[in-house]
């Protein structure tokens, strides 16, 4: 079994056809089919299911695409390495919402000051949306809030954060500057999507009370949320670090909750297959250093 037969299923599955996968490849498309062939009768399985000429990846063609994904990348990394690629390649990077609106910037032009001719991708998402481009390789690595959810998936920790529960300067709840844990299903809540590490851990501690808060507004935009929390038409449990200039402003207010605590980190997050290159290295390195910094300015 060779690597050309690996690059040709990886490209299959990604195109989800045969002839578009021969085009891409600049091959004849009889050779893709044998190569797939070869790789069913080499392993003994069956790859595709092909029905009404359509192709539907199996559970076995899953397993192998795990790892020929990342069998591809890792002879794609040993050319960069070779050809002197940490110097004048391209780093891809997946963020979540959070750290792409506050950190992820300061964290770019750091970087660029050591590595000028480096080119970055970003790629910003939801958590769970960042898990799945790890997962088909569209990014090296990924900066997300909360923990994975995959086990083919590692994390580092670099960072940490809290989350904090806020309402608008003219709400009930701003004169006390605290609510009661039991009577916060009475109110409206304005929340980030499903999908949010955010939310996700919020509804998770909720839940540990036997809580459950059915949000009126969802939104992706944390902008967005902000300014409608302003306005009076909702509480909303956003991170502190977002949300540091607004409550110095006093555009909105922390609502204090005894019981309540909504810590989390923040985590590089990597396929346990996955071999980075020295600039990855260098750019994790490098969050963890600033971390130092923002802690000192909580």
């Amino acid at each position: 079994m060779t690597l050309k037969h690996m690059k040709i299923f990886v490209t299959v599955c990604q195109c989800n056809s045969v002839t578009a996968a021969a085009d891409k490849l600049f091959i004849a498309q009889p050779s893709v089919s044998l190569a797939i062939r070869e790789l069913e009768d080499y392993y003994g399985i069956k790859l595709f299911d092909r029905i009404s000429r359509k192709l539907y990846i199996t559970e076995a063609g899953k397993k192998v695409l795990d790892y020929a994904v990342h069998i591809v990348s890792l002879f794609d990394i040993m050319e960069k390495e070779m050809r002197n690629w940490d110097t004048i390649g391209i780093l891809r990077i997946g963020s979540s919402i959070t750290i792409g609106n506050f950190l992820l910037t300061d964290y770019i032009k750091l970087f660029r000051e050591n590595h000028p001719f480096m080119k970055v991708q970003v790629i910003i998402e939801n958590s769970v949306d960042i898990e799945k481009r790890i997962m088909t390789n569209d990014i090296d690595f990924g900066l997300i809030e909360g923990i994975t959810h995959n086990s083919q998936i590692k994390s580092e920790t670099f960072m940490e954060d809290e989350l904090v529960l806020i309402c608008g300067p003219a709400h009930p709840l701003s004169i006390a500057g605290q609510a009661d844990i039991t009577s916060l299903p009475s109110y409206d809540f304005i929340m980030r999507e499903k999908g949010s590490g955010g939310r996700e851990l919020f509804e998770s501690s909720m839940l540990l009370h036997g809580i459950e808060i059915k949000p009126v507004w969802e939104s992706v935009s944390t902008r967005a949320i902000v300014k409608a929390v302003s306005e009076g038409l909702g509480l909303s449990v956003l991170p502190y670090q977002l949300i540091k200039q607004d409550l110095e402003e006093g555009k909105v207010i922390h609502v204090k909750v005894e019981g309540l605590t909504l810590k989390r980190f923040y985590s590089f997050i990597y396929h346990k297959n996955k071999m980075h290159t020295k600039s990855a290295k260098d750019f994790m390195e490098l969050c963890k250093n600033c971390n130092i910094r923002y802690k000192g300015e909580q």
